[in-house]
């Protein structure tokens, strides 16, 4: 059995409703199809040569002109040139991302009538009810709609993003699914005390729909987590992206299908279905078109229910050390490191920092015909061709320091260790580094510096640490500003004096601040990229180690000897326009 592909499984469970044939072209009759075009160029809003190719390009897929002049980047949106359509066609037209739309507004037409036909109502007035279409002049909808309101109906014209949209906040994603689960099967059972088969629900093909819907709005999100957390009166859902977590929209129903939301999950990731008094851990696999997702699925019992974390993983999404964000010198240096013959590089930071794509992009750099690599992980994030990667079992004694040990009579040139948590792996390790390996690992702390104190409390002597370690590498991820919205600023005195007097800006220095537009869902910021902080292991910084010096002491020489801390990283990040003084303030400490 292949790897599920969501959207085909969205696309192809339809709704109840029956599907008319409509002859519109965005949201225009087809006898008007002409006249699109014509008033696109009397506005100088294409060219003669872009239309016709955008003809061309619509005769051949059988798509919409509105639609292909958008994917061919010849318009940038809908609204570019809806409002100029609304008055040759004496329909209003409405910008529905400046509008608020009450719910009781929204409660007249159910979820299942405006996804189907791309409408949305956006008030109610003297017991008219106005509502946006993509397709206003279309009977066909008018008539359809016509069956389940009683107020009188003005269509007005929309932008068809802009109605998906807002259906998406005002109703929720899978709304239309749950309403129709809701009209087959009524409100199913939360409490712990039964488990609901839901293969034998009705409404099970409905249940892989929604939580279908909800995988590919993450995905289309780039989100990294989804959480699904039960409260006494809802069950949320939220998304992390870019680090910072967001409120999913989903309709308020969905708490009552709760237990079949988590059967679903469970038997996608063959874990226990009867069991909700321990936490449980597994893993799935989907596919977005040609894009495998690797889901890794966490169960936590709590009073209310089960509490489940979704991470998504791009199995087939590696990074190099270019797409890292290091700078030159920065990359000099990990490159330096990877050609070592021998000894442990570390890589610090707290969980979802980016330690493993940064190891996974120096054993992809290093992954010839000419070395042998094994890795021993909890869990494997990525499979990479060439790479003889394990998986840790405790409950079989397969621990990390036992399955390094067993490496070593594979004859590796490098290992990288997942995690270095306990005395006897970061023993092992020191001394598979002493015998002439390379081995790559992480650990969990705030710098650089940290991690020989870390090393010391577990255990380790001083004068092994020394031996073994080339470098302990800090690392965090900071949010990229958007393009799009940023506004630029010039520094004054008070924001320098906020941030700190080691900040490398002077007053008047421009700089750039996050706003918010669509393109970022209102945040300021779109995608990620990491900081660094090398400790190189000099003479200077060996002999502090042995003397027991304190992390800030071994800081402050690092410093003192030319290296960046993180938080001057980002600075270096702002000043090229990568990211803001907030973003850098937030995900680093002061002095670091």
């Amino acid at each position: 059995m292949g790897v599920p592909s969501i959207e085909k499984e969205i696309l192809t469970r339809k709704g109840e409703i029956p599907k008319r044939e409509q002859s519109h072209l965005m949201g225009i009759p087809l006898k008007t199809k002409s006249l699109l075009g014509q008033l696109l160029l009397e506005k100088q809003l294409i060219t003669q040569e872009q239309l016709e190719i955008a003809l061309k390009n619509q005769k051949e897929t059988g798509k919409l002109l509105g639609a292909v002049l958008l994917e061919l980047n010849f318009i940038a949106e809908e609204s570019t040139f809806l409002p100029v359509l609304s008055g040759q066609l004496d329909v209003d037209y409405v910008y529905l991302k400046s509008m608020s739309i009450p719910p009781e507004v929204t409660s007249l037409i159910p979820a299942q009538f405006v996804t189907h036909y791309k409408v949305i109502p956006i008030g109610l007035k003297d017991e008219i009810l106005t509502v946006a279409a993509s397709s206003p002049l279309d009977i066909h909808v008018l008539d359809e709609i016509s069956l389940v309101v009683t107020h009188r109906l003005k269509f007005v014209l929309g932008g068809e993003r802009d109605i998906l949209e807002a259906i998406r906040t005002y109703y929720g994603v899978g709304a239309e699914t749950i309403e129709q689960m809701m009209d087959k099967v009524g409100p199913v059972s939360s409490t712990n005390d039964e488990v609901a088969n839901i293969e034998e629900i009705e409404s099970e093909a409905s249940i892989s729909k929604f939580f279908n819907q909800i995988l590919l709005e993450a995905y289309k999100d780039c989100a990294t987590d989804i959480h699904i957390e039960p409260f006494a009166d809802e069950l949320r859902v939220r998304y992390r992206i870019d680090g910072v977590m967001y409120d999913a929209k989903v309709p308020k129903n969905i708490r009552h299908f709760q237990d079949a939301i988590s059967s679903r999950i469970k038997i996608l990731s063959n874990l226990d279905i009867a069991e909700k008094r321990l936490p449980q851990d597994g893993r799935f696999k989907v596919r977005v078109g040609s894009i495998d997702l690797d889901m890794r699925v966490s169960f936590l019992p709590t009073p209310c229910g089960e509490s489940i974390v979704l991470r998504i993983l791009n199995t087939t999404k590696l990074y190099s050390l270019q797409e890292l964000g290091l700078s030159d010198r920065e990359r000099d240096i990990l490159e330096r490191l990877t050609e070592k013959p021998n000894g442990i590089i570390f890589l610090t930071g707290p969980t979802g920092s980016g330690k493993t794509t940064t190891l996974y992009a120096c054993l992809s750099r290093m992954n010839t015909d000419a070395h042998k690599i094994i890795t021993i992980e909890d869990p494997i994030e990525y499979q990479l061709k060439g790479i003889t990667q394990i998986q840790i079992n405790p409950g079989i004694g397969l621990t990390f320091a036992q399955g390094l040990r067993s490496m070593l009579r594979h004859d590796p040139d490098i290992m990288m260790v997942g995690e270095v948590r306990d005395m006897e792996t970061a023993t092992t390790a020191i001394q598979v580094a002493l015998t002439g390996h390379l081995i790559f690992s992480t650990l969990h702390t705030n710098d650089a510096a940290s991690g020989v104190a870390r090393l010391l409390d577990m255990g380790v002597e001083a004068y092994l640490i020394t031996s073994a370690i080339q470098c302990l590498i800090a690392q965090r991820l900071v949010r990229r500003v958007c393009c799009q919205c940023r506004k630029a600023v010039r520094l004054t005195l008070e924001m320098i004096r906020e941030f700190g007097e080691q900040v490398p800006f002077e007053a008047g220095e421009v700089i750039y601040e996050h706003k918010g537009c669509d393109a970022c869902h209102q945040t300021g910021y779109s995608g990620r990229e990491a900081i660094y902080e090398f400790l190189i292991f000099s003479d200077d910084i060996q002999k502090l180690i042995l003397e027991r010096a304190t992390a800030g002491e071994i800081k402050a020489k690092a410093v003192a000897s030319g290296m960046k801390t993180l938080r001057q990283s980002g600075w270096e990040k702002v000043k090229q326009e990568i990211t803001t003084f907030q973003e850098v303030a937030r995900v680093t400490q002061d002095g670091t």
